[in-house]
């Protein structure tokens, strides 16, 4: 079969069916914008470990009861006798607080300072502690300055951690109110109090 492609032109004019031609409306072709590959996202570095309940690890100091077991155990006190010299032993009853499971923060560094970097990356970390059935959400970290200059216990406070001191909490709260930038090297053992890690989930949302 030859393919004539004038006969087939003839018999569509005969049959009177329009034979397409070219446009007369040109429209321009849109400029080519030059794509440029995204960066990844910076994420801040953090770093952690788990304690467990069988570590045995004593807290001294006030924490929620919900993250330590406490026992009441007795201990021998050797005494002796000012008038005789006898040596004997006092049964002394004592409640010691046993850490449960948990996570520790070790380590906490932003690429970026104050840029929600370490911010992000906390809330990751306490979602994972939250859903943990043996942690059950339950975070400790110990506050230690890097550099001289800043420490991360106002940065912690503020996401809701809690000294296990009182007064270093009373401190904290005082530089946040005076709106100083970084306290002075402030260092102890912190923990998350379950009724803050709403708060910290929303920070950034509500404060």
């Amino acid at each position: 079969m030859v393919n004539n492609i004038t006969n087939v032109d003839t018999r569509l004019q005969q049959m009177g069916v329009a034979k397409s031609g070219q446009s007369l409306v040109s429209l321009p072709m849109p400029p080519i914008i030059g794509f440029k590959t995204p960066k990844p996202l910076e994420k801040a570095e953090l770093r952690y470990k788990k304690f467990k309940r069988a570590d045995n690890i004593i807290i001294a100091g006030e924490i929620d009861d919900d993250y330590v077991d406490i026992i009441e155990e007795v201990e021998e006190y050797t005494a002796q006798s000012p008038t005789y010299g006898f040596v004997h032993k006092i049964p002394i009853k004592k409640k010691t607080k046993y850490l449960k499971d948990c996570y520790v923060l070790d380590y906490i560094q932003a690429v970026r300072q104050r840029q929600g970097q370490g911010t992000l990356a906390l809330k990751g970390f306490v979602e994972k502690a939250f859903f943990d059935t043996r942690a059950q959400g339950r975070i400790v970290t110990f506050s230690s300055p890097v550099w001289k200059e800043s420490s991360p216990a106002q940065f912690f406070y503020k996401m809701g951690f809690r000294f296990l001191d009182p007064e270093a909490n009373s401190y904290i709260e005082e530089c946040i109110v005076k709106k100083m930038p970084d306290s002075p090297p402030q260092t102890g053992m912190m923990y998350l109090p379950r009724k803050n890690i709403h708060r910290l989930l929303r920070y950034g949302d509500m404060f």
